[in-house]
Formats: structure tokens, sequence, C-alpha cells
């Protein structure tokens, strides 16, 4: 008798014990999508914090966040930098998958918020920052796929929209909230 996990049914294709393409596929591609998004996050995040990858460290992104107008520059550049380095490394590994798409989203809200008059395209437009927000946002929806450490934690085995719409709710909340208090 073969092992048969309780996940089973989700790769099952019509009738049969095999993973359906389009399921595979769509497994895939949210992993590359998570991959790729968690590199950039977890990158930008270590820019701040550490100064890696050419960044400024903790002391000129406190900069940056006090000509914003931010409380607390320094603070603030920990909260941003944590929030895209932890929220990078979750949606890299599958991990908390909507949590970490909010930590993530949130952050964007503060980024477009604070650039929104540079225009839509590079090098001062939103438009890196909107895809960075919807490809999250979306990964929020979506679900991490089959290849994800989510998807062998039982609570979040079988993901729920719910949890996804929780988590965008809890960025634009948090998000404005950090928006509101810039001077």
């Amino acid at each position: 008798m073969a092992f048969r996990s309780r996940t089973t049914h989700i790769f099952a294709g019509q009738g049969g014990d095999q993973p359906s393409s389009a399921l595979t596929g769509y497994s895939l591609g949210l992993l590359l999508l998570r991959m790729m998004l968690g590199i950039i996050m977890v990158t930008h995040g270590t820019q701040k914090l550490f100064g890696w990858f050419d960044g400024a460290g903790i002391d000129g992104t406190a900069q940056y966040f006090k000509q914003a107008g931010y409380p607390a520059p320094k603070a603030m550049s920990v909260i941003a930098g944590l929030s895209e380095s932890l929220g990078g490394a979750g949606l890299f590994l599958g991990l908390l998958t909507p949590l970490a798409a909010a930590a993530v989203l949130g952050t964007m809200v503060n980024a477009l918020g604070v650039t929104w008059e540079g225009g839509f395209l590079l090098p001062s437009g939103v438009e890196f920052t909107l895809l960075v927000a919807v490809a999250a946002a979306s990964l929020a929806l979506t679900g991490p796929g089959a290849y994800a450490v989510d998807h062998y934690l039982p609570v979040l085995r079988a993901h729920r929209v719910a949890y996804g719409v929780a988590a965008i709710a809890l960025a634009l909340v948090v998000g404005a909230i950090f928006l509101l208090i810039r001077k």
C-alpha cells in the first residue's frame, strides 16, 4: 500500500494520483514569484539595516526618513529594514506567507506615499514600488503554493483567502498610520 498524505487530493489530477500539470505550474509560478520578491526585499532591507549592497545603513536611512518627515527617523529605519528583511525572508521561504506579504505591502504603502509625486516611470516614479506592492498583495491572496514551508504547517497548509484579505487590511491600516504620523 502506497503512502498517501492528507494533501494528496490537492495534487491529484482527473482521477489519478499524479500531480496535475496545472497545479504544478501554479505552484512553480508562485515559487518563482515568492523567491524573486523575497530576494529583492531582503536585499533592500539589509541595505537599510547593515549598509550591505551599497546601502545607506541605519544612519543614512534615518536621514532619509527625517527628510521625509517621519518622527524618530532612526527607529523608522530599523522598522522599515526589519519589515523588508523579515517579510522578504518569509516570502522567499513561504513561511507565514500572508504575514510576510503584509510586512512588505505595509512598507510599500509608505514608499508610495512618500514618492507619489515623482510620476509613474523610473528613475523617480512609482512603477517598481507598485509592482512590489501588487505582487505582495497577490501572494497574500493566493498563498505560497505547494513548494513552501507553510505547506507543511498544519494551521497554514490549507491557505484561506480570508488570511490574505486580513493581511492586506493589516498592511493598509498600519501603512496608513505610519503615513499619518509624518510631519
